[in-house]
């Protein structure tokens, strides 16, 4: 935790009336994420965007409407992460609700088919005679999928939030808010965030034509759902602009309330975490990890259907099976990490040398822990990263981590167009993308690859910065703060949590749990004392009784331990002073 940063004060010039009335600190935080007034700061589920902005969503409840009088099969196709996982449970749930009476799910193994809606995935769908699919966080890219499907007699539902190709798959409907001409303004919305919206649209079109009291049954309540909502939307790291800080407040809301899926409860436990004191942050830190480790490491119908059911004794049995995995999955990810530092230092690079874009391949790293990696080494190392595992037939998979100013999914488009065929496939977005390549194309694709990012990064953008809300005045040291601070989140991508600078004596110091660091901190000038926490610290270099003083940067938490709260600062970075 001790390297070289820039430390950047967000400006703020002035506080704009509508925040004035705020708490001082937290009127230039708002400000200083672009807020003007306390009316945007509105969580309430009437401030939603309309689904009828979404391009392609009436057709899409066209053919669910006709499903449902039919009562076909349909079968729902997602994909192996959390945001899939949530979004499948999210559809399933919501279409049992309304009286579909077959709908089962399908997750293809990463292992074996890869993502997305493929041919061969269709083929083992096509076992089920479902007579629709609906794709969900998936699906945008699967040209030959979708007609594969066609061929077949099934008609396709694509549900997607990833940016689209030049081609569009040839779907009953296509409801994307990245997709052309659609104008759905909340273009962050995530894979669980859209199907969520779709299903809002087909209740009150089954309102709307007296569905429900035709069939003597009362209409579902979707916000019972928006625990899912929330943990696919944080998990998959969308910006929280105002549409995703609503979706996610008000899930976070029922979880506290204890009004969650058990399984989402039974995970948050085996993970020590209170639901009733849940912030954004432990979804995506706790609970996102071992929901991911059943589609890292094996199937993820093993964290659907932890979310699915409804006995809180299987939900509690299911979450400690995924703990397991992800502990397991934990030490994978550790070798691979000294494993891929190792190749570094063997081929003489220091970080001066080091390529502008980074690709890096081992024949025995894991298939299902390289998207972990890469974003490791892009915050070790600041800047693209792309990990490679060894994929079928002579392929290589690789997953692709960015940094701002790099749009990964763009470059990898660029490459692909001015070298057709070296790139079999890819898809993603601005910060994340997967692809595949043949093996023997790798130290070809990795020369591209840095020449890309060359062309758009200058080597200032490398120097790692941290942005924050600049220093925090003695009085403003107070668990009313941070009490203050916790409850105006959510807090995630692009609104992210305040955090503040300073320098302060350092008092005592100690590791705590193999590798993080607890001490106790004097503020300079009025001599109070504070407890603070790093985590995950160079033992090498801390403790260090020699060090008198310390530059910090830090966020405002609350510590409760045996019925006590108490004013802790959580350490994000530090140096000696």
């Amino acid at each position: 935790m001790t390297d070289v940063v820039e430390i950047i004060e967000r400006p703020v010039s002035t506080i704009p009336a509508g925040l004035q009335g705020l708490h001082p600190v937290l009127a230039r935080i708002y400000a200083g994420r672009g807020l003007s007034s306390d009316t945007e700061l509105s969580r309430g589920l009437d401030k939603l965007l309309p689904d009828a902005q979404l391009k392609g969503v009436d057709a899409a409840v066209d053919r669910l409407v006709e499903a449902l009088e039919q009562q076909q099969s349909v079968l729902i196709l997602g994909d192996f992460d959390c945001d899939g996982a949530t979004s499948t449970a999210t559809t399933y749930l919501a279409l049992s609700q309304f009286g579909f009476n077959t709908v089962s799910y399908l997750v293809p193994n990463r292992f074996e088919f890869g993502y997305g809606l493929s041919p061969e995935i269709v083929a083992v769908a096509a076992e089920r005679q479902p007579q629709l699919i609906i794709t969900v966080d998936n699906g945008i890219s699967s040209i030959e999928g979708v007609a594969a499907a066609k061929a077949l007699g099934i008609d396709v539902i694509v549900t997607d939030h990833h940016l689209p190709g030049d081609q569009l798959p040839d779907a009953c409907a296509i409801v994307n808010p990245n997709q052309p001409h659609c104008d759905f303004v909340a273009k962050s919305t995530c894979g669980v965030g859209v199907v969520f919206y779709v299903m809002i649209a087909l209740r009150r079109r089954l309102q709307k034509s007296g569905y429900f009291e035709r069939s003597a049954t009362k209409p579902p309540n979707l916000g019972e759902l928006l625990d899912l909502v929330a943990l696919g939307t944080v998990a998959d790291v969308v910006p929280l602009e105002a549409n995703n800080r609503t979706l996610v407040y008000q899930g976070l809301e029922r979880i506290r309330r204890r009004r969650a899926r058990p399984g989402l409860l039974a995970l948050l436990e085996v993970a020590g975490r209170q639901p009733e004191r849940i912030s954004a942050s432990d979804l995506g830190f706790a609970v996102a990890p071992r929901l991911n480790a059943a589609g890292r490491l094996d199937d993820m119908s093993l964290g659907i259907e932890c979310l699915l059911t409804n006995d809180s004794e299987r939900a509690l049995e299911l979450a400690r099976e995924l703990d397991q995995m992800n502990r397991d999955r934990r030490g994978i990810e550790q070798q691979m990490q000294r494993d891929a530092l190792e190749a570094l230092e063997q081929i003489g690079l220091d970080e001066s040398e080091m390529p502008t874009g980074l690709a890096i391949f081992d024949a025995n790293f894991h298939q299902g822990v390289i998207g972990i990696l890469a974003s490791r080494l892009k915050e070790r190392f600041h800047r693209p990263v792309i990990v490679f595992a060894p994929g079928d037939e002579g392929e290589v998979k690789g997953s692709a981590r960015s940094i701002s100013g790099f749009h990964i999914r763009d470059g990898l488009d660029a490459i692909a167009a001015k070298n057709p065929g070296l790139i079999a496939k890819f898809g993603g977005h601005a910060m994340a993308a997967g692809l595949t390549i043949k093996a023997e194309d790798f130290e070809r694709f990795s020369a591209l690859f840095d020449q890309q990012v060359l062309q758009v990064m200058a080597p200032e953008d490398l120097q790692r910065s941290l942005l924050t809300d600049g220093q925090l005045n003695p009085r403003d040291f107070t668990l009313d703060l941070a009490q203050t601070l916790r409850d105006a989140g959510p807090w995630g991508h692009q609104f992210p949590e305040p955090s503040f600078h300073g320098e302060f004596r350092l008092l005592q110091q100690r590791i705590v749990g193999q590798r993080h660091l607890k001490m106790v901190l004097q503020e300079p000038q009025t001599g109070l004392a504070l407890d603070a926490i790093a985590f995950n610290v160079d033992t090498e270099v801390w403790p260090n009784t020699d060090i008198q003083r310390v530059q910090l940067v830090y966020k405002l938490d609350v510590n409760e331990f045996r019925g006590q709260r108490n004013l802790q600062l959580m350490v994000d970075w530090l140096e000696p002073a």
